[in-house]
């Protein structure tokens, strides 16, 4: 289809995947107008109307991978709570997942480790999302020891931090164990060491409790709104934070 007879939108979605086949074979020198145009059959004015300029365009199409990755994981998260898998596997999945997804696509890495672009980012947001999913599913099975946002605080901290290390070190130097050391070390700090069914100690009772209150039918919006209150006094003072009301 010449490029006249495509849609707003079909010309966006050529060019986007364009751009990222360029960025994931070569990298972003790889990804010029001229060969973003020729690939996806446009003209390189049409390029920058969509995108403004380059790097609007690298914008876009790591949001796009990004976007498509995230969805991916939502999808897993899904299955798995539908199957009633561990959460504590299925994290241990997720995480693999994402440190491979790092590696396999360093230039999207990067570009998504703008502090800029993560505040804007959909992708980022809905990635985050899907984490505070997982970790409320531990929560509720009482293996937290600490509150959901910092455990999802932790897990991304070391995510990125793993990655870039990763990267930072000449493939055949790198620690393949690297990862999963990484999430152990993490866990070690976010879980506690009894089984589901016996939380370890007042905070991760408490944890616990918080992440079926919203279930708690019996008790008024009021009486709920008190009781988030006290299990994030108990949940804040471990972690050294103030506490926050979400219910």
């Amino acid at each position: 289809m010449s490029e006249a007879g495509k849609s707003r939108a079909d010309t966006r979605e050529a060019i986007v995947g364009a751009a990222a086949w360029l960025l994931r074979e070569g990298g972003p020198s790889a990804v010029t107008t001229r060969g973003v145009a020729e690939r996806a059959g446009v003209q390189a004015p049409t390029i920058y109307r969509l995108f403004g300029d380059k790097d609007g365009l690298l914008e876009a199409v790591a949001e796009h991978v990004m976007a498509a990755f995230v969805s991916e994981k939502a999808a897993g998260v899904a299955a798995a709570t539908t199957a009633d898998v561990d959460p504590l596997d299925d994290l241990r999945a997720s995480w693999r997942k994402q440190i491979e997804f790092g590696l396999a696509n360093p230039a999207v890495f990067r570009l998504l480790s703008d502090p800029e672009h993560v505040r804007g980012s959909p992708a980022a947001r809905m990635g985050r999302q899907v984490l505070e999913t997982r970790i409320h599913r531990l929560a509720a099975a009482g293996r937290l020891r600490v509150p959901e946002p910092h455990a999802v605080d932790l897990i991304q901290a070391a995510g990125v931090g793993t990655i870039q290390t990763l990267l930072a070190t000449p493939r055949d130097q790198r620690d393949p164990s690297l990862g999963d050391a990484m999430m152990n070390a993490v866990l070690g700090r976010i879980l506690t060491d009894a089984p589901a069914e016996a939380p370890d100690g007042p905070v991760a009772t408490a944890v616990a409790l918080r992440a079926v209150v919203p279930q708690l039918g019996a008790l008024s919006d009021a009486e709920r709104h008190l009781l988030v209150e006290w299990l994030d006094r108990i949940t804040a003072a471990s972690a050294g934070q103030p506490a926050e009301l979400d219910v």
